[in-house]
């Protein structure tokens, strides 16, 4: 009887698969059954293996005909299509994204936990392990985050205020994609691109694209 931990790694860098492959590996209780360097790929590969736990990173692109597309959409697409196919998938979110309001979208949609990639080796194997066996796990930072989210105190960042929408091209925009970029990677129209982000600059109270840049920066979406 195999009692290992069957897990299914979603991440759209190979030699990130690679490394944390190695981190998992090193436990006796856990094996790698597939990778998914993709939205579609992951939600395709849950459905014929259903494995026993999926560590997915977010910033990944939603399907194989858009390798360039790489955004938060990816990972939180694939996230609620695999929850509407099985409600009691249990889903582990490994991602450099711990800004607001990135932990919060993502409690939100279901999952079971939330860990940074810069978590130590044992952080990640407990989390597994707490996932596995129907526990929720986030690490203190994201749990923190998602607290002052969810209260929404002094703390909570103006970009929380964005539809899942406008915080998918927020963050498209702030990696300084144009418009027509986007456009194709979200499958809209230039004229609706222009217009959710005149919304985003309205509501975060921006004038152009530098201070999209900027607030992003300060939040931690996108590094320098």
């Amino acid at each position: 009887m195999n009692n290992k931990i069957r897990i299914l790694l979603v991440d759209d860098h190979s030699i990130v698969r690679a490394g944390f492959q190695h981190m998992l590996l090193k436990e006796a209780d856990m094996e790698i059954v597939a990778e998914a360097e993709n939205g579609s790929q992951a939600v395709d590969l849950y459905r014929n293996i259903r494995p026993d736990v999926v560590v997915m990173d977010l910033a990944m692109p939603a399907d194989q005909d858009n390798p360039e597309a790489s955004s938060t959409t990816g990972g939180l697409d694939a996230i609620k299509r695999i929850m509407l196919n099985d409600p009691a998938a249990r889903i582990l979110v490994l991602t450099i994204w711990e800004a607001s309001p990135y932990p919060l979208r993502v409690a939100e949609a279901g999952v079971q936990g939330y860990v940074t990639k810069r978590c130590a080796q044992n952080e990640l194997v407990h989390a597994v392990r707490e996932v596995y066996a129907g526990r929720k796990y986030f690490s203190p930072s994201v749990s923190e985050q998602i607290t002052q989210d969810a209260e929404g105190g002094a703390e909570c960042s103006p970009i929380s205020q964005l539809t899942r929408r406008e915080l998918e091209i927020f963050t498209l925009l702030a990696e300084g994609r144009s418009v027509n970029a986007i456009a194709e990677t979200v499958f809209l129209s230039p004229k609706t691109v222009h217009a959710h982000r005149a919304n985003i600059l309205r509501k975060l109270k921006l004038n152009n694209g530098s201070e999209i840049i900027h607030l992003a920066l300060r939040s931690g979406i996108i590094q320098a």
